[in-house]
């Protein structure tokens, strides 16, 4: 049985304790957070600690909280014989170095507390600063997946960088097509398909494969029909920005 703290009340925390607590092979020792009064209504009471109150006898410290906060909260973990880890995937593992026993344990995957996830299909990213501990790191995080890979810190983050371009982005230009349908009395539901079908498509292809559109086909009366009818100027940018990066090829 590994013993798990876990640290932090937001969506990559309670995703990490609600798994770790469902898991037969781990023990959720507790969940630690600034303010305990949410956690409670989804964890057992007994778990819920203030940061100052965090066990000091577990195998695995899990910080999941914002980047700027790592370091602070490692400190505060100084004197724990367990592995502490963080979550972050543009922040190096080094910022622990104070832990005796460290590492990174990162879930590539857009997570809230509302939505329910296969924790078993999502990929997570480990890194440790000893063999040993990097064995323990992988055997525990494949009890609560079955993608685990060995990533670095310098591959970490430009994986996280690649992430911020196929969710966030992509997210944001969901936001801006459900904006343009809302302006024009179109339900948004109706473009759900076609997005459905892109994701599958890069399943089975590359993504430069799948590519269609009036900017791949250098369709340029349809370009420009697009931008006349674009009202905000950002959005104008953002169409003619995208439109030259197809049509020129991307460059890394």
């Amino acid at each position: 049985m590994i013993k798990v703290v876990v640290i932090g009340s937001g969506n990559v925390a309670y995703q990490m304790a609600k798994h770790c607590l469902l898991n037969s092979q781990i023990e959720l020792v507790a969940i630690a957070a600034r303010n305990t009064s949410e956690l409670t209504n989804d964890f057992p009471k007994s778990t819920c600690v203030t940061l100052e109150n965090i066990p000091l006898k577990a195998d695995v410290y899990i910080i999941a909280i914002a980047d700027k906060a790592i370091i602070k909260i490692s400190e505060m973990l100084a004197n724990v014989k367990g592995l502490v880890v963080h979550t972050s995937g543009s922040t190096p593992m080094h910022i622990l170095e104070k832990n005796t026993k460290h590492g990174v344990l990162y879930p590539l995957q857009t997570l809230s507390k509302n939505k329910e996830i296969d924790f078993s299909k999502l990929p997570i990213c480990i890194e440790a600063n000893t063999a040993k501990e990097t064995d323990f790191l992988f055997r525990f995080a494949a009890l609560l997946s079955q993608k685990v890979y060995k990533i670095d810190s310098e591959q970490r983050k430009k994986l996280h960088l690649s992430a911020v371009f196929v969710c966030n982005f992509v997210n944001h230009m969901y936001t801006i097509g459900a904006d343009l349908c809302e302006q024009n009395k179109v339900p948004f539901e109706v473009l759900l398909p076609l997005i459905t079908e892109t994701a599958e498509k890069v399943q089975h292809i590359t993504p430069k494969n799948a590519q269609t559109g009036p900017a791949l086909r250098n369709d340029t009366d349809t370009i420009n029909t697009h931008v006349e009818q674009l009202q905000s100027p950002i959005y104008k940018d953002i169409y003619q920005l995208i439109t030259k990066s197809i049509q020129n090829g991307t460059e890394l």
